[in-house]
């Protein structure tokens, strides 16, 4: 029989049941707690997963750009909008084929009454304006009732005039910038940095002049000279562009095609601008219809989250760098 009055062996008082009852009980509670804790835990952790994702998720429509312009009904008579932004490549959203395809809707959309393409690029390819400028011709001698307008905001210069130039008129703001008819081909010249580098160039081709310009190697003067005939030949076919599209409303001088830029005032004054103009105030007092419909197709998400978290920045600046030669109409 046990005695739990009796001393233990060990020296120590034996335990009453009551304080063994007593101790398991507050053991009992210490764990049902714990786990409850856990329990809670867990739910708050589900949640903030769950709060997350349908932020995420939010964010992925906004960026998709789900209720834009895109998706309102066209049913009534309407301005139709195509907007140019930023340089004139084949990769952004300023490319010939994005901007060509929003101009292709705006103009066979039965109620858009006319069409207004604004500008706020600093130019670009010359190949890319070259496309926009030519499917612009396209549209308006295809649709010649569906009146075509540029309406600048900051600035048209070089590549973003060579589109405009294609429009029924331009319309500026007085400060907008305007012009820098030229052409440039841009590079680097890095032999004097390898030489203190000791860095040694070995360029090896299978035509006296595939090096074209290469920035690792002294400058050739055949090169340059052949380069000069291509950015001439180029500026040639941006002034064509000028004075087909502008006719006897451009006020030529010497300094016209240089590479300048001029306010919005003085491009007026010089017959590059019809007119001081919004968007909406076009819309409204030239085309008389008030309603905005924006047809610019926008980037997909995975292009657009490309361009936010800079997953293209070093490919595209390594590009950029070997391709010192390409030319642009900026």
């Amino acid at each position: 029989m046990d005695d739990f009055s009796s001393t233990p062996t060990s020296g120590q008082p034996a335990k009453r049941p009551e304080m063994l009852t007593w101790e398991h009980q507050t053991l009992e509670k210490l764990v049902f707690a714990a786990i409850q804790e856990q329990k809670s835990r867990r739910r708050w952790g589900i949640v903030f997963k769950s709060l997350t994702f349908v932020y995420l998720l939010f964010v992925l429509l906004a960026l998709a750009g789900v209720g834009g312009g895109g998706n309102v009904v066209r049913e009534e008579q309407h301005t139709a909008v195509v907007n140019l932004r930023g340089v004139i490549d084949a990769k952004g959203e300023a490319s010939a084929e994005k901007i060509n395809d929003a101009l292709r809707s705006a103009f066979e959309e039965k109620n858009s009454v006319g069409v207004i393409l604004r500008v706020n690029s600093p130019g670009g390819s010359p190949v890319q304006s070259g496309i926009i400028n030519d499917e612009i011709r396209r549209l308006r001698a295809k649709y010649p009732k569906k009146p075509f307008y540029a309406v600048v905001e900051d600035i048209c210069a070089s590549g973003g005039y060579y589109v405009a130039a294609a429009a029924d008129k331009i319309y500026v703001n007085k400060a907008s910038i305007v012009g820098s008819i030229g052409v440039l081909m841009d590079g680097f010249g890095l032999t004097g940095a390898m030489d203190k580098l000791g860095v040694e160039r070995r360029l090896m081709t299978s035509g006296d002049n595939k090096g074209f310009l290469d920035p690792f190697s002294p400058e050739n003067a055949a090169h340059k000279a052949h380069a000069q005939v291509l950015l001439k030949e180029i500026h040639q076919q941006f002034i064509k562009v000028v004075q087909d599209g502008r006719g006897k409303r451009l006020k030529e001088t010497p300094e016209m095609f240089s590479g300048l830029m001029w306010t919005g005032n003085q491009s007026i004054e010089m017959g590059l601008a019809d007119g001081y103009g919004t968007v909406e105030s076009v819309a409204r007092d030239v085309i008389k219809a008030e309603k905005l419909l924006d047809y610019s197709v926008k980037d997909n998400i995975a292009e657009r989250f490309a361009k936010r978290l800079g997953a293209s920045t070093m490919a595209g600046f390594w590009e950029t760098f070997i391709s010192s030669s390409a030319t642009q109409l900026r």
